[in-house]
């Protein structure tokens, strides 16, 4: 009994290695590889929003950060490139999705980013002006919602743009907002993946930009793709 029990026990691991075939190898490294190069080719794009993130207190370099921020437009949309086609068939050609992507939808991202940008800069001066005052019981919270939907619909527009190269800017930002509304429930934890991320790359840029970026906007990626597709549906 004991030599058949052995002989069984040292079967166990055969079948397990077996099981894990190279296949499943594959998947893990491209997984992995995916995501670090498109966390360091994110860092690449955005190097000056990085730098004044890292080097600086933005607290009172904002303005700058104010002008380096649509950078962050171009650079989402390759990597949303670059996840919608590591998810359609495994490519792991990041380097090559990422800078098409990025050349191809410049335009677009940069204008997606400096709307967003504008929306936020001036919803967070109104909200200093009216921190204290009587009025801002009802002004700050109508900002913050503004900006929370500027936000909202940059980012979806931004998901869109690689799946719809040919549509009109205004029609894909037309449709980011009033799909983004009509499935707020939806698309709202997209904002709460984002603003986890650009609290951690605020506070650790290291942890945040090196190894959280990726996996939090693939997140995000999802839901707005799901939210988009879901209420696109009649």
């Amino acid at each position: 009994m004991s030599a058949v029990g052995a002989a069984g026990g040292a079967a166990a691991p055969r079948r397990r290695r077996a099981l894990i075939g190279p296949e499943t190898y594959e998947l893990v490294f491209g997984t992995v590889y995916t995501g670090l190069m498109t966390n360091l080719l994110l860092a690449v794009a955005c190097l000056p929003l990085v730098v004044l993130v890292v080097a600086t207190d933005v607290a009172t370099t904002w303005p700058l950060a104010a002008l380096a921020a649509p950078l962050v437009g171009p650079a989402l949309v390759a990597a949303f490139a670059v996840f919608g086609a590591f998810s359609a068939d495994g490519s792991t050609a990041v380097v090559r999705t990422f800078a098409r992507a990025w050349r191809r939808h410049l335009r677009r991202g940069l204008a997606i980013g400096a709307l967003a940008t504008g929306a936020v800069v001036v919803a967070a001066v109104d909200v200093a002006f009216f921190w204290g005052r009587t009025a801002g019981a009802v002004a700050i919270p109508v900002l913050v919602t503004l900006a929370a939907v500027a936000v909202l619909t940059a980012v979806l527009a931004l998901v869109a743009v690689p799946e719809m190269p040919d549509a009109r800017l205004r029609d894909v930002l037309l449709a980011a907002l009033v799909l983004g509304v009509r499935r707020w429930y939806l698309s709202a934890g997209a904002l709460v993946i984002l603003g986890l991320l650009v609290s951690l790359a605020a506070t650790r840029p290291a942890v945040g930009l090196g190894f959280a970026a990726a996996p939090l906007l693939f997140a995000a990626w999802g839901a707005c793709r799901f939210t988009l597709r879901a209420a696109a549906r009649p």
